[in-house]
């Protein structure tokens, strides 16, 4: 095992040695011996089972038989989700076929982000994590269930189903993806186009028809932005069938998955001999697997807060430094946009998750001594699955790429160091994707031009104002100031002044989408403006130094100057009502930091009376 991996791991289960222990003990007290319906009365279980046909009311009215939840984040607005309308009827047909019920426990909101960036909307995007977890509770709270299926994919989705599913501990949890669309124009074409809309050279009308020829069909979008760091993760995580993720949607073999996962959470029940509880499947070597997993394959910058509001569910305290440690002894394996022209398609051709996982094993960079929905063991996952004869197959999977330009391997990585590093200086602390960053591209030392919203920044743009090198600092984009949205509007004229030949960069304490990274970009910063961040005394033209190699951010201002600034008052009321804002007041004043996963839950034994 590597050395800092394995050191990082053990800090991890240091720090976390009381909050995991509320848990376990929690999740031990929630158990019960049998199906967890024999608790209700009659007229309970009457209200339970009523809809339901003859066959499964038998089924259930007796205490022999397990009854699985489907929590489900299907709408048809958002293609990623859209194929879940099929997924119940299929899911309770597999189950009965082993003796079993299934029932749609309930339903939780699924945005966007792509349809909401730049929007006022997405400023409930982040917050609606957390909603989705409290969702997913309430959908198991009838109590009976003896297992459930999450029917989730996108951005901040499955981090909440997660997040909920760890609330109920002591059930056993499998998450079944709906998979990608089909190829569409690439996604360097698609970018090109929106920068030259961004330079007024191309209409809207051809905008549109490039982002339509992009996003184009039901199933997942096929860069690797979040969403599919989300499927990545949940197979590192074992919670996924492995090499399933990238099967695209409404296929065969798709469904044939389907069916698969269906039967196999009826086969982790406590009824069936071989309970597996999920709070028990994931520990703080999971967490592990999964942050390697995301520096390896240069996922998401979101994950480094979704993973430790993840973790903190299940009483694991991860932190950024942990992130730090681990991508620099990760080697980058892929290249998937934004850090390269290929999609999650050429990946899944490539090898996937077999190739990704393999090389990491050998590398001894994951543990593979963990519990996962298919057996003890990360090697489980080192499989590909195919129809043979209209049956569902798991061969062996490839261990090598079939295609080094897109995965490559442990011995000859595209960058020795993964994805996504920590930054820290006077400024506070961030983070950054470099998967998709140029050497020349790692330091920069300009002036800085404040703007205190993106379309701020945007205006500036069209007004020829930003031809020139500097550093912009977006601020009050944190969570307690708006709900930390996206800032995706910042890339394509950035993109341009970058392409031009300035040295441009942005430090925010806002996110960026899953799918940025072209431009330098110090996100998350903690702390955040709106809690008296330093952030909040930069002014225009003050110098500011992005090391990016040396892992460092500084504002180049004397330190007794800056003592003596002060924080100018800052209108946010534009941010607090509309389009739903003020339902989530409560959520502004109680929100952590990012750093902390901009969560409003504690970590168990330290809630809040």
């Amino acid at each position: 095992m590597n050395p800092i991996i394995q050191s990082v791991t053990e800090n991890i289960q240091k720090r976390s040695a009381k909050s995991r222990k509320v848990y376990l003990e929690r999740l031990q007290k929630a158990k019960r011996h049998g199906v967890n319906r024999s608790s209700l009365g009659c007229s309970n279980l009457a209200h339970a089972m009523a809809p339901m046909d003859e066959k499964e009311k038998e089924s259930l009215s007796h205490d022999t038989a397990a009854n699985i939840a489907i929590v489900t984040a299907y709408n048809d607005m958002l293609s990623a989700h859209e194929p879940f309308k099929l997924y119940p009827p299929l899911i309770k047909r597999a189950v009965m076929d082993v003796g079993a019920t299934a029932q749609v426990a309930g339903g939780v909101p699924a945005m966007c982000d792509g349809v909401t960036q730049s929007q006022p909307g997405m400023e409930l995007s982040l917050f609606s994590r957390d909603n989705i977890a409290m969702g997913t509770a309430i959908a198991l709270s009838h109590n009976v269930y003896d297992g459930a299926i999450y029917l989730g994919v996108c951005d901040k989705i499955v981090p909440g189903l997660l997040i909920g599913a760890l609330s109920f501990g002591h059930l056993p949890a499998i998450f079944i993806p709906a998979g990608p669309m089909p190829s569409g124009i690439s996604n360097s074409e698609k970018s090109m186009i929106r920068q030259e809309y961004a330079q007024g050279k191309v209409s809207e009308g051809t905008l549109l028809k490039a982002e339509s020829a992009s996003y184009h069909s039901s199933g997942t979008c096929t860069f690797y932005g979040t969403a599919n760091s989300n499927q990545m993760l949940l197979e590192m995580m074992g919670l996924q069938l492995p090499n399933s993720s990238f099967v695209n949607a409404n296929t065969a073999l798709r469904d044939a998955l389907t069916v698969s996962a269906a039967q196999r959470i009826v086969s982790m029940t406590e009824i069936s001999g071989n309970f597996k509880p999920i709070g028990e499947i994931l520990n703080e070597k999971s967490f592990v697997n999964a942050i390697v997993g995301l520096m390896a394959t240069g996922g998401s910058t979101n994950h480094t807060i979704h993973l430790i509001a993840m973790a903190k569910a299940a009483g694991i305290v991860l932190n950024w430094d942990d992130f730090d440690a681990i991508s620099k002894v990760t080697p980058l394996l892929c290249k998937m946009y934004p850090n390269g022209t290929a999609d999650v398609n050429h990946f899944r051709d490539s090898g996937g998750m077999s190739v990704v996982i393999h090389q990491l094993l050998e590398a001894g960079l994951v543990h593979d001594d963990v519990e996962t929905i298919v057996g003890k063991g990360l090697h489980n996952y080192v499989v590909e699955p195919l129809l043979e004869h209209g049956a569902l197959t798991f061969l062996k999977g490839p261990k090598v790429s079939r295609d080094t330009s897109v995965i490559s391997s442990a011995a000859s990585p595209f960058r020795v160091e993964g994805g996504l590093k920590l930054l820290q200086g006077n400024i506070g602390r961030g983070v950054i994707k470099t998967s998709a960053l140029k050497a020349s591209q790692l330091f920069i030392e300009a002036p800085a031009i404040v703007f205190e919203s993106q379309e701020a920044l945007q205006s500036a743009f069209k007004r020829d104002e930003l031809e020139r090198d500097f550093i912009a600092v977006v601020r009050y984009q944190g969570p307690k100031a708006n709900g930390m949205p996206e800032l995706h509007g910042l890339m394509p004229p950035l993109g341009v002044l970058q392409d031009k030949g300035f040295k441009v960069a942005i430090i925010t304490d806002g996110r960026m989408s899953g799918a940025s990274g072209k431009v330098p970009s110090a996100i998350h910063l903690s702390p955040e403006a709106k809690d008296g961040g330093l952030i909040a005394k930069v002014e225009t033209g003050d110098m500011i130094r992005l090391d990016i190699e040396e892992g460092t951010m500084n504002l180049l201002v004397d330190a007794t100057l800056l003592e003596q600034r002060k924080i100018a008052p800052v209108d946010l009321s534009g941010n607090q009502h509309g389009f739903g804002r003020e339902l989530f007041a409560a959520v502004r004043q109680n929100v952590g930091s990012a750093e902390n996963g901009s969560s409003i839950f504690d970590l168990p034994g330290e809630e809040r009376a």
